[in-house]
Order: structure tokens, then sequence, then C-alpha cells
């Protein structure tokens, strides 16, 4: 077990030189990107290299016996793997990436990303994998003027910047002799919120303009929102212009001007941890937000609106 320990750490500095040095020659993508020859590498698979080996050996025993059937075969064998190997170059060249894109997620959730592939070429293009470095990858097979929409997920085990600092765009058709492949350069950022969760019920401190209790009846000073009709609504209350443009029934929601604003506060939260704050407050902000209630989100050093509250939950504590 030993002898291999400094294998793997050199495995691994070749790895980073190697994508330090594809970063530097490629930049960043700007999508839509069409793979070109200078994005492409190729070499041989495991089985390609054994394939080579057998080809050698063949070769050594016509020639050692001079058996012209043997040689034949082994240049037939031959001609078949340096058009494996165009064919495998060819299949991957001129695929055009349109879109690369990520959902924000909660903490212990997976994130997922979608890579939309376009073939603007007459070949069909067979096999064609995008994978995370290490992950587990997606096949999809690319009609001629199609499109193909591949999917990957991304473990999010904390809050915080989910960088995707590349992904691997490769095939091994026809034959898995050889593997063509090349490197994507997303500027993909994902945002992963707290876990939602905590039971602590939050202490509503009211502004000094604001009243006690939501209304929602037609007296009410402002329009809210529209909801659907349940039985029992006021007739009064439907959007009867709405329902003659062909809008099913909807009900008219009102609210007072000086309806109830919750405040959560990180400094309400006495005795608990910093990520348990962050959870319970997140677990407020979504609760609120369901419910269609007005609050402001209170950290240290800042007063967050709520727009922008998950996202201050997320970079809480980041420059």
């Amino acid at each position: 077990m030993t002898p291999m320990r400094p294998l793997s750490a050199l495995r691994q500095r070749l790895r980073a030189r190697a994508a330090v040095w594809i970063r530097r020659r490629q930049g960043a993508d700007t999508l839509p990107v069409a793979i070109g020859q200078r994005r492409v590498y190729i070499l041989p698979t495991r089985a390609g290299l054994c394939f080579g080996l057998l080809l050698f050996v063949m070769l050594l025993a016509g020639l050692n016996y001079g058996n012209g059937l043997a040689l034949l075969l082994t240049f037939t064998l031959g001609g078949l793997m340096l058009v494996a190997m165009h064919q495998c170059h060819r299949n991957l060249l001129g695929t055009v990436v349109s879109r690369v894109e990520a959902g924000n997620v909660f903490a212990g959730e997976q994130a997922l990303i979608h890579c939309v592939l376009g073939n603007e070429g007459t070949p069909l293009r067979y096999a064609l994998r995008l994978s995370l470095e290490g992950g587990v990858a997606s096949v999809a097979d690319l009609q001629p003027g199609g499109q193909a929409i591949l999917e990957l997920r991304l473990p999010a085990p904390r809050r915080g910047r989910l960088q995707v600092a590349r992904l691997r765009l490769d095939t091994r058709f026809p034959f898995g002799l050889f593997e063509a492949w090349t490197w994507l350069h997303p500027s993909l950022e994902i945002l992963v919120y707290p876990t939602p969760r905590g039971t602590t019920l939050p202490a509503q401190r009211a502004a000094a303009s604001s009243g006690t209790q939501r209304l929602q009846s037609p007296g009410a000073d402002e329009w809210s929102s529209l909801r659907t009709f349940r039985a029992g609504d006021s007739p009064r209350r439907v959007a009867w212009t709405a329902y003659a443009r062909g809008a099913p029934l909807l009900v008219k929601e009102y609210s007072s001007a000086a309806s109830a604003r919750h405040h959560f506060s990180y400094a309400s939260l006495v005795g608990m941890a910093p990520e348990a704050r962050l959870e319970q407050l997140c677990r407020w902000v979504i609760d609120a937000t369901q419910r269609g209630e007005r609050f402001v989100l209170e950290l240290p050093g800042s007063t967050v609106t709520p727009e922008n509250s998950l996202r201050a939950l997320a970079l809480f504590g980041e420059p």
C-alpha cells in the first residue's frame, strides 16, 4: 500500500497542472460554444492499448514465420483501428454546447445541472457522455439538427457557494478503442441555502407604523392577490373581469396597508449555534413566504429584504 501513495499523489499533481494548462489555453467558455479541433483531445483506452499490443505481436509472428495471411489480418485490423480513431474524434468535433445551468438548493440536497447539447451537422453523434470529475456520467445520442439535455447531480452537503469549475464531455464511439474528450468551463455558481429546520417560534416585533393582524376583506386598503374560488366566498369578491376573459373563477384578496410585518432576527436566537440559527431563520423565511406574510430579516450588521433573504442566509459569514 505504501508505494502506491506517492504514485497517487504524483497523478493528482499532474492532473492539477494539466487542468491549469487547459484552463489557460481555452479560457472561460461563453455559451453557446462549438467544440473545435483545438479543444478535442484523444488517447487510446486500455482496450485500445491492448488491441495495439496484440497487433504488434501478430506483426512479429507474421514476419517471423513469413505468414502472408497473418500479415494481411494484422494490417486489416490496423486500418480498422485507424478508422476507429478518426470516427471517435469526428463524433465529438462540432458538437454545440448551448446552455449549462443549475438551480439553487438547500444543504443536504443534490444540485441538478442541466447541459443542452446541439448537433448542427448531418452525422448522428453516438454516446456523448457528460460528467463531473470522478462523477457518474450522463449519456445521450444527438440526432442531426437535434438537441439533447444531459443532467448531472452534484451533492451539496454544506451551506455557501458551490462552484462548478469544469465539466468533461467525451465519447468512446465506435469500438471503445479510443476516447476523445473536451473540457467545458462554464461560469456556474450554485447557492446552497441552510437546511430549513427548527421548532422555535419567531418573536414578532411590529414596526411602529404596522398593525397587529393581517386582514383579508373587501373593505381593506390595498389589493393583495388572487386565489382560486372556494365554496362560501362572496360573489362580490370574484374577479369578474378576469372571468370574462376566459380565466377560471378567481377571488380577490385584500390586505391592510398596515398589515403585520415579522422581524426575523439572528440576535433573538440566543443560546443556539450559528448554523442552527441560520437553519431556524431559513425555516421562518420559507414559512412566511408560503403564507404570503411580510417580513424583514435582521442579520448582524444588515437588514435584508424578503427577495434577498435566502441568498443572505446562504452567504452569511462570507466576504
